[in-house]
């Protein structure tokens, strides 16, 4: 055997242990473990995408999914999300819409319904607020609910089986787009190998991967040119997650009025029989009072806002989050749309003779920069956020994205074994690194954009 092909069995095997350790070791008030744990990780992250081999890219990427499977049988230790997903699968399960009410109502009036009781309540981190799943994720919470027998553990292990069968299908998405557009095949371990994706999605039970999956699902379908299929898979990936939304008018210049109208009643009809089975005026009450709360009571790691947040601390001595969140979600919104004006002038310059290639020319590159303008308005960015960059890094020249998903992981820092306290230091530096790299990639390299 090789020295290098050692160095790689070496390599493998160390990180199968640290990702176990995450797994069912580690804490995340545990802040000395965990953080050296994820640095030697993303330290043997960067050492493999340096490697200047092409051929082992198979050996890593099944390692990539190795790792994944590190976390199969594992109850998460960083995050307690979880524990809402099965609250809502258990309502479902018992013919209750989840939006239906508080979930201390249940507790209160002592509902009797199977599995929703006091010790489940207790491991909620949001008991009075409303629910913010869309249905494809409420189907999935059903799904491990019903043939969980009220097992904790069979429903983290029935959801993570879905979210694994999404990465795996991502991996093999970007391997496939990667080959067909003549990139460089080992950007797909940009993605695949990424600490803080494994660690967050399959890990932590995001459901950013199927988000992700169908948003490439449905690039590579439009790629193909099958515009409908395309559509119904942004449909789903809107019904993981809404976040999608903010990308559907990057693609209007790139496919023409007549097919942008097709592809958007599309996207509407197929996100409106997805949203059927829950439809009704609880949900959109539910959701309304949900995204009120996100611009005004959530906040954590931060960037804009919590310069701003500052400012008013200074000016009126208290925290303004309730009247200065939607107002930078306004400002987001109008940046985003000067950016999607910008973006139409720019690309409708380009002169391609490749026809499929013209349609989704730098799309995905104007994807990262919409998600980017997001993030940087939001007053919550929280480490799964990010995936998403992650997953577009593979397919563009951005690599700030990569150094953001390495620093975003000091924020689990302020954790205390019964207690949150932000380091705004941590934040403040986060930020400065990112934002300059990004001004670097946007001014100095100055490369075209291949997808």
């Amino acid at each position: 055997m090789s020295k290098q092909k050692s160095l790689n069995y070496f390599l493998l095997l160390l990180s199968f242990g640290f990702y176990c350790l995450i797994a069912f070791s580690i804490d995340r008030y545990e802040t000395a473990s965990l953080l050296v744990s994820f640095g030697l990780l993303f330290l043997i992250y960067i050492w493999v995408l340096q490697s200047e081999s092409e051929t082992e890219i198979s050996f890593w990427i099944f390692a990539a999914v190795l790792f994944r499977l590190c976390f199969l049988f594992a109850t998460p230790l960083l995050s307690d999300d979880f524990y809402r997903f099965i609250w809502d699968g258990r309502l479902l399960a018992a013919g209750i819409h989840p939006f239906a009410e508080l979930p201390r109502y249940y507790i209160e009036t002592s509902s009797g319904i199977s599995g929703v009781d006091l010790s489940l309540f207790n491991k909620l981190n949001s008991p009075d607020y409303f629910t913010i799943y869309p249905p494809v994720n409420q189907f999935v919470f059903w799904i491990a609910a019903k043939i969980s027998f009220n097992s904790i553990l069979v429903s983290v292990v029935i959801m993570r089986l879905f979210i694994l069968g999404a990465e795996i299908g991502s991996i093999w998405l970007l391997k496939k787009i990667l080959e067909y557009y003549k990139m460089q095949p080992k950007s797909v371990l940009l993605y695949a190998l990424n600490p803080l994706v494994i660690i967050e999605l399959t890990g932590n039970l995001h459901f950013e991967a199927l988000m992700i999956f169908f948003l490439l699902l449905s690039f590579w379908l439009l790629t193909k040119g099958q515009l409908i299929s395309s559509a119904i898979c942004f449909g789903l990936a809107i019904c993981s997650k809404l976040l999608p939304l903010i990308f559907l008018p990057l693609l209007i210049n790139r496919l023409g009025r007549k097919k942008s109208v097709i592809y958007f009643l599309v996207v509407g009809a197929s996100t409106l029989i997805l949203f059927l089975p829950l439809l009704n005026t609880e949900i959109i009450s539910g959701f309304n009072q949900s995204i009120g709360y996100y611009f005004k009571k959530f906040e954590f790691n931060a960037s804009i806002y919590y310069l701003v947040r500052e400012w008013g601390f200074w000016k009126y001595g208290y925290n303004i989050i309730q009247t200065v969140g939607l107002k930078l979600a306004l400002y987001c919104t109008a940046t985003i749309l000067l950016y999607v004006g910008w973006d139409a002038l720019r690309s409708s310059k380009i002169n391609i003779q490749h026809s499929t290639f013209n349609i989704q020319f730098n799309a995905l590159t104007s994807f990262t920069i919409v998600l980017t303008i997001y993030f940087a308005f939001t007053t919550t960015v929280h480490p799964w956020y990010i995936t998403t960059l992650v997953a577009f890094s593979a397919l563009t020249e951005y690599r700030f994205t990569i150094l953001w998903s390495g620093l975003i992981f000091l924020t689990y820092v302020g954790y205390s074994q019964d207690s949150f306290s932000e380091n705004l230091y941590i934040v403040g530096t986060e930020y400065v690194l990112v934002f300059s790299y990004l001004a670097y990639e946007l001014i100095w390299k100055r490369k075209r954009l291949p997808v």
